[in-house]
């Protein structure tokens, strides 16, 4: 009895730990990103979020003006979802380095279209010079369900080599509604 009393305390104690591990680095991650400015573009930043606050007369939207904002935000993304056949299910973003003028995230990304599910991973790279920032998608890797499909194999290898996201979700768009067709026709027949 007593090996289970303390087997329920060190499995809790090794919970805490990973819990604290993934605050700290958060925390990290958080500090990371605004030693990233410095103290005038922050001062200039708050200067310029109490102009806009004090420019508002009310200061704040009522909640009628919310709920109405939320659900005509909610219309456009079900149009959006109906026209494309993209539905996002998780996105996660890491800041892996950050310096002044270059920055490294690393996102992931999950959902279906259609019927067919997909997951990407890749790194972006924002590299800024004086007056533009330029954007770099490294290290991409699409998870995708392709059956026996040797053509949507070689063109995600394609994409990968690449680095092309727009070409894979337009062709990826175009081909799940097709193949979302056959796959309706076929059961009709059977």
């Amino acid at each position: 009895m007593d090996n289970n009393i303390y087997q329920v305390y060190e499995d809790e104690i090794q919970a805490l730990e990973e819990e604290i591990k993934l605050l700290t680095e958060k925390y990290e991650d958080i500090q990371q990103e605004s030693t990233f400015f410095s103290e005038e573009e922050i001062l200039k930043s708050i200067k310029s979020f109490h102009r806009e606050m004090q420019g508002e007369p009310q200061g704040r939207e009522s909640p009628s003006d919310l709920k109405a904002q939320l659900e005509s935000l909610e219309a456009d993304l079900s149009f959006l979802m109906k026209l494309t056949g993209f539905q996002f299910t998780s996105h996660s973003k890491k800041t892996v380095e950050k310096t002044r003028d270059r920055t490294v995230q690393k996102h992931r990304l999950s959902g279906n279209c259609y019927s067919l599910s997909f997951q990407l991973e890749f790194q972006l790279l924002e590299m800024q010079s004086k007056e533009k920032v330029s954007s770099v998608i490294t290290d991409l890797n699409i998870i995708m369900e392709s059956g026996e499909d040797s053509g949507v194999s070689k063109f995600v290898s394609s994409v990968e080599e690449h680095g092309n996201l727009v070409t894979f979700f337009r062709s990826l768009s175009t081909y799940a509604e097709w193949y979302e067709h056959r796959r309706r026709t076929f059961l009709h027949f059977k």
